[in-house]
């Protein structure tokens, strides 16, 4: 029970959520410059769904970010990334993430990014479930190489450190 004598829930009620895209995020950290400069920014997620299933492992997940919504706030660095020298997103407007299971402290499933598709994990950090919506916090760390993203080796970080906020609500 909480504090208002509300009994809590940890597991959203089964069946079908929509991503509200309007009250969700996706955030990341790098390095860049040798590693001495840190770099911060966002994706914009474009949709998404999740089917939530009794035992909780039979879950599935599937998001949509517009690649193209890549912002650090500092324009020449948002139209190289956009470029095909990095994400190419004139060829691959889209990244999708597709769980293929979830648990209640990790989601896992598959990255796909550049037309390459490779096995993620996300650290579920904080959920608020609600009667008809709830609300994850996720973490992940993401290898550009391991999508074929090798431009600008030593200038540009390897790796992002992704926070996902996502709000869902029941459909």
């Amino acid at each position: 029970m909480d504090a208002t004598g509300n009994t809590a829930t940890t597991t959203p009620r089964l069946g079908r959520y929509t991503i509200d895209t309007a009250k969700s995020s996706i955030s990341f950290k790098s390095r860049h410059l040798f590693g001495l400069l840190p770099v911060r920014g966002t994706f914009a997620i474009r949709g998404g769904t999740v089917e939530v299933a009794e035992p909780i492992s039979g879950s599935r997940v599937h998001a949509e970010v517009d690649a193209a919504s890549f912002r650090t706030n500092h324009a020449p660095r948002d139209a190289a990334v956009r470029s095909v020298a990095f994400l190419d997103t004139d060829r691959h407007p889209l990244i999708t993430f597709a769980a293929d299971h979830v648990a209640t402290t990790t989601v896992s499933g598959t990255l796909t990014a550049c037309g390459l598709s490779r096995p993620a994990d996300l650290s579920i950090v904080r959920s608020e479930v609600l009667a008809d919506a709830f609300t994850v916090r996720a973490t992940t760390r993401v290898d550009r190489t391991a999508f074929g993203v090798t431009a600008a080796r030593g200038m540009a970080g390897r790796h992002l450190d992704l926070t996902l906020e996502i709000r869902c609500v029941r459909v």
